[in-house]
């Protein structure tokens, strides 16, 4: 059965510039036949959320390198990257470790 998911969003790191400046964002995700995944919350993301220069955020279907995941705290590389499978309320960290100079 499909059901929505609501996430809280975390940006940091100067990736929030990216983002009108909001640090912070809770989202429903409409629900759809399949599980909802990282991969296709990336691409949401940059439809709805991203508000300039997209090539700082992602690159491909992934991240940029230089920006950490975190998903409930741990880095998504333990648990599937691209492929993690969304669950409600889950908190989804993105900061940029890159800095200009």
């Amino acid at each position: 059965m499909a059901v929505s998911v609501a996430l809280h969003l975390e940006f940091g790191g100067g990736a929030e510039l990216l983002f009108d400046g909001v640090k912070e964002h809770d989202v429903t995700l409409t629900s759809q036949s399949e599980p909802w995944d990282m991969k296709q919350l990336l691409v949401w993301i940059r439809q709805n959320l991203l508000k300039e220069r997209s090539e700082l955020f992602v690159q491909g279907d992934t991240v940029r390198p230089g920006i950490l995941v975190l998903v409930n705290e741990a880095d998504w590389e333990l648990v599937g990257k691209l492929e993690y499978q969304l669950q409600d309320h889950d908190n989804i960290v993105l900061i940029s470790t890159l800095h200009g100079g």
